[in-house]
């Protein structure tokens, strides 16, 4: 059973760490994302903190994986 979390959680982290990013890129494409005076927007703003807090999200499944993993909860 612990082999099968700590496959989810690391499935998940990574999930995130190639997905996120990917749309970040988009977003900052799309034409909302910049403004007419060639500043971002809070549409990009927005999505910025929402890739930013998935990531982190990412980085705690990590650290959860491994603590599960080492049996150290």
């Amino acid at each position: 059973m612990t082999i099968l979390v700590v496959a989810i959680l690391v499935i998940a982290a990574l999930f995130n760490v190639v997905t996120w990013p990917t749309f970040l890129r988009r977003v900052a494409r799309d034409p909302r994302a910049i403004g007419a005076d060639g500043r971002r927007t809070r549409f990009f703003t927005v999505h910025l903190v929402l890739v930013a807090v998935a990531l982190v999200l990412s980085a705690l499944l990590v650290v959860a994986a491994v603590v599960v993993g080492t049996g150290s909860a």
